[in-house]
């Protein structure tokens, strides 16, 4: 400041239109004191105090127009160099004195200015340098975005694309806060998707959120940055961004809603979007068509909900229109539906009799894809002449899915004829469409036609397409970059048809290998060379390649190096590896790669199961029963349905080995796979009495057990209690056998689902055990049956009433029936096997 009260000092004495002769000189003489900041000598005299009223800046020194253009370049210079202050004191006084600011900023150096305040904004000076600049400059009547002119703006354009560059968001958002502020277009210094994707890149919600609201329609801002996140799969920033639209909308913003809804089906969190639906109709909104097809799609994998939206859409009175009605096919075929995606089909084909909509290509090729998934190749190609008879055109997707029709059914001939149609129609095949084709070959085990394909689309030039059996069938040119078929039956025409393998083509051929381990390992290097990486279904093939050769250590030791190549195994590669291991018999292995999988949180699908729980064709030990009944849990936990017919006929083999020695006999009541329902609990009931948390306890609970099973959890328990014994564990109290409910007076031997009388010939009979029946005594006498000697024991009863009513003279309690096997009577016969 006091340098600048200096040069302001000196020229009063010799102004400038004084001494036009020694002007440039002056000025230059004054500036460069200004730059090398002299400090005025001790005892020389301070500047005088400069004000508006001085004599200095009296209008009438203002009429020389070079003084005014001399303090113009003074301040610009001062401006240059970032000396914002000074560069408003001059500025100030020179309004001050009369001048006009419009007059006196034409005066101005943009470039000069710009030049500073790119400066300043390079060195982290936005508060306290160029904030400060615009502030005083807009108190002088003067927009700051006024000082720059194109030169300078371009300055100003440059430096936020360095920030942007470099990754420094929270400087460069600051930026466009201020400038913002400031009145400046900040969308013609930075692209916005490039500000938000930086943002997104950063995770960094917070800022993109701040730069989205300097923008006077923010909706669609917003709703990029929700999908940007989205893609991404971080469904907590989108969120995050979804909050402050509604905090930033007066009003529910559809396409908002629709979008996170969107993101939410990326993100892979459908019951999310269910949540946001509920919320936008708590707050009484009807969404438009668009939300509810987003939420339909986002759901089609789950078909009751998806067309419980539909039913609600139309008492909403929201119109549906095609692509609503393409979701509800779509969510058909994902649920295996066919008979259901038909009648929809049929009633889409009535509305557009009806004029209510018009099919589209979408419409038919989510059909076709329906009958593809299912093997349904015949009812495919109908829909393929339902669409060409409604002038629709079959698309590549279309072309393909009629391909995949033929393939999945192993039909390489009727394929190929699609494909040569499609090149017919003039249609443009992708890469799906070739690996449709391999696809066929290998499923109709034509594994050499497979790799003949392969190897002359990428190799050879042309060749004519013939479905003549004694030649090689569609054995074309297929070069890296483009192929040349020519349309039969025209054969003098040829088209270009691009193709590039992609991991999926290598996955195909990879299968066709059979167990020849080394030519799959060398199509994944030929995959690597092309630079296409390996996903896991190529581990999980090489892994099924190499143990079906019976080399089970080498594909547990591909299991080991997926992880070494930058892959986290999934789901499909453990079970994999534990289908090797079920299919040669180490059952240990395939349990602890269950186990290893259950580590890393990979939840097992409805194969692993399946698969670990075949693992062994016996059990021989109590810990393999826990292990398996585990699994069976886990699975029904999970949400899925198995067929335990299998794992019931191991359990009852293992349980009947407790008898087996004694009695090769079983009798009437031994267990039959035919006794038990489709509503067993045998499973639950074993897997209930053999946990390792139920050790202490000799209590069996035999309610709601049919005669089989019931005597199968009792003879689990029985080999729970054996096994336990030989590893050092003595039997310390009785075993309490619950048989089930009996009103006190009524027949105490009575027994319809012979329950009761089972277990008592097993126990007795069978075992050799004393039984004792614990009831209210009845007289002081020993009940006797042909079977052996029953006691009826003085015990105290539990007694079931009702809470609601005392108890009745006239009513009778209900009671528990227990059966009680003694301790010694235990001891006894765990001597006897032990000794056999």
């Amino acid at each position: 400041m006091r340098d600048a009260l200096s040069i302001l000092a000196s020229s009063a004495v010799v102004p400038p239109s004084a001494t036009p002769s020694h002007h440039h000189r002056r000025r230059h003489s004054n500036y460069t004191t200004t730059n090398t900041r002299t400090r005025p000598k001790p005892n020389s005299k301070p500047n005088p105090q400069f004000t508006a009223s001085s004599p200095l800046l009296s209008s009438s020194r203002w009429d020389n127009r070079q003084s005014l253009r001399y303090y113009a370049d003074l301040a610009s210079k001062l401006a240059e160099d970032g000396r914002f202050q000074d560069f408003l004191m001059i500025a100030e006084s020179v309004v001050a004195s009369g001048v006009k600011a419009s007059e006196f900023l034409a005066l101005l150096s943009g470039k000069s200015v710009a030049s500073g305040i790119a400066r300043v904004i390079g060195e982290g000076k936005v508060n306290s340098g160029v904030e400060m600049l615009f502030n005083g400059v807009r108190k002088l009547g003067i927009e700051p975005v006024q000082l720059f002119d194109g030169a300078a703006l371009e300055s100003l354009r440059g430096e936020c694309r360095s920030f942007l560059k470099c990754g420094e968001v929270e400087r460069l958002v600051s930026l466009m806060e201020m400038l913002a502020g400031f009145k400046f277009r900040i969308k013609e210094l930075v692209e916005p998707s490039d500000v938000v994707n930086l943002c997104v890149n950063k995770r960094d919600p917070t800022a993109a959120i701040r730069y989205a609201q300097n923008f006077p329609h923010i909706e669609m801002l917003f709703c990029s940055i929700i999908l940007q996140f989205g893609k991404r799969r971080d469904l907590v920033s989108a969120l995050t961004a979804f909050e402050a639209t509604k905090q930033n909308l007066s009003s529910p913003n559809m396409h908002a809603y629709r979008t996170i809804i969107d993101v939410c089906g990326l993100c892979g969190d459908y019951l999310k979007s269910r949540d946001i639906y509920k919320e936008l109709l708590a707050r009484n909104v009807t969404p438009n068509r668009y939300v509810f097809n987003s939420l339909m799609n986002v759901n089609a994998c789950d078909l009751n909900y998806t067309r419980d939206i539909y039913k609600q859409m139309e008492k909403l009175g929201v119109t549906a229109d095609i692509t609503s009605h393409n979701i509800l096919l779509k969510s058909c075929g994902l649920a295996g539906q066919v008979e259901l995606a038909q009648d929809t089909y049929r009633e889409i084909r009535t509305l557009e009799s009806k004029g209510a909509l018009k099919l589209d290509v979408f419409t038919y090729s989510t059909m076709i894809k329906v009958f593809a998934d299912t093997k349904m190749w015949k009812e495919a190609l109908e829909i393929k002449e339902d669409m060409v008879s409604s002038g629709v055109n079959p698309d590549t997707i279309t072309w393909s899915s009629l391909i995949s029709a033929c393939a999945n059914s192993g039909l390489v001939e009727q394929a190929i004829k699609l494909f040569d149609e499609m090149l017919q129609a003039g249609g443009q095949p992708n890469s799906q469409c070739f690996n449709n084709l391999l696809h066929a070959c290998v499923e109709g085990c034509q594994f050499d036609r497979a790799f003949r394909l392969f190897q002359c689309w990428k190799e050879r030039g042309i060749q004519q397409a013939t479905t003549d059996d004694n030649q090689s069938n569609l054995d074309e040119c297929v070069a890296v970059d483009q192929m040349r078929v020519p349309f039969r039956p025209y054969s003098h025409l040829t088209m270009r048809v691009p193709f590039r393998p992609t991991t999926s083509t290598y996955n195909i051929l990879m299968k066709a290998c059979g167990t020849d381990y080394y030519r799959a390992k060398a199509l994944m290097d030929e995959m690597k060379t092309l630079g296409l990486s390996p996903n896991h279904i190529s581990w999980s093939i090489l892994i099924d390649v190499c143990g079906g050769s019976g080399n089970v250590a080498g594909a547990i030791q591909i299991l080991r190096s997926i992880r070494e190549a930058g892959i986290q195994p999934d789901v499909i590669t453990y079970t994999t590896a534990i289908k090797i291991c079920v299919a040669n018999k180490n059952p240990k292995l395939a349990f602890s790669l269950y186990a290893e999988m259950k580590k890393h949180q990979l939840k097992p699908n409805l194969v692993t199961y399946n698969t670990i729980l075949r693992a062994r064709s016996r059990y021989g030990s109590l810990q393999e029963v826990q292990q398996c009944l585990a699994v069976y849990q886990h699975m029904r936990k999970a949400g899925y349905k198995p067929n335990d017919y299998y794992l019931k006929q191991l359990i009852e083999e293992w349980c009947e080995g407790v008898i087996q020695n004694e009695h090769q006999n079983k009798g009437p009541f031994a267990s039959r796979m035919t006794d038990f329902g489709p509503q067993s609990l045998l499973l639950e009931k074993v897997a209930e009495h053999l946990q390792d948390s139920n050790s202490e306890s000799l209590s069996i609970d035999l309610r709601g057990l049919t005669k089989v099973e019931a005597r199968l959890v009792v003879l689990a328990v029985l080999r729970k209690i054996k096994e336990k014994y030989i590893a050092g564990n003595s039997i310390k109290d009785d075993v309490s056998i619950v048989l089930g409910l009996q009103k006190l007076g009524s027949h105490f031997t009575k027994d319809e689902s012979g329950v009761r009388e089972g277990v008592i010939r097993l126990l007795h009979h069978d075992l050799g055990l004393h039984v004792l029946a614990v009831g209210f005594r009845t007289g002081n006498d020993i009940k006797t049956d042909k079977r052996g000697p029953l006691r009826l024991e003085e015990e105290v009863l539990e007694r079931i009433v009702s809470p609601q009513a005392p108890e009745s003279p006239t009513r009778r309690p209900i009671v528990l029936q227990r059966l009680k096997v003694t301790r010694e009577s235990l001891h006894h016969w765990l001597q006897r096997r032990i000794c056999k």
